[in-house]
């Protein structure tokens, strides 16, 4: 065959083999589940390194970040946005998903016990009586003992809530 010739691939995935059990919607087990059958089928999994996982994910993150480089602030929603650019933006926006999934999956690491157990510690991290309208890192969160009245404990009044991993 030569490079002018077009040949048609047809997907060994159709639209309906894609949904979920619960029809449109897919769960992260589900999308965990085709994407390593997506993988087996196309004998990829010898690639699928963690490492390897995580390059591609950090280039699809670079793909996506390029779609808002210029943009300046962008409203929810989108609303001076293209379809084109949209759907553009839904496929790099899966592209991120579908790798961090994968990623998760090699890892052993099960993302929704992940993702939930990350928002419990956010919030003991970022109280809302202490963070509610705030944009403040948690290091620059005064925790509940530095704001209740004074009681002569210096130590409290220079405490702060600490973890190294940023917000969400």
């Amino acid at each position: 065959m030569s490079n002018s010739q077009t040949v048609a691939v047809s997907a060994s995935v159709n639209r309906e083999e894609m949904n979920g059990a619960s029809g449109e919607e897919l769960t992260l087990v589900e999308l965990k589940e085709k994407m390593a059958l997506f993988a087996k089928e196309r004998d990829w999994d010898q690639f699928h390194s963690p490492r390897n996982l995580l390059l591609a994910l950090v280039g699809e993150v670079g793909e996506l970040s390029e779609i808002f480089q210029w943009k300046g602030e962008v409203p929810r929603g989108l609303p001076d946005w293209e379809e084109e650019e949209k759907l553009h933006l839904g496929e790099e926006l899966s592209d991120v998903l579908l790798y961090l999934v994968r990623l998760s999956d090699i890892c052993g690491i099960d993302l929704s016990k992940a993702a939930l157990r990350k928002i419990e510690l956010n919030a003991i991290k970022y109280p809302i009586s202490l963070c509610k309208g705030s944009s403040q890192k948690h290091i620059e969160i005064k925790t509940i003992s530095e704001t209740a009245p004074a009681r002569g404990d210096a130590a409290a009044t220079n405490s702060t809530t600490s973890n190294d991993n940023g917000g969400v």
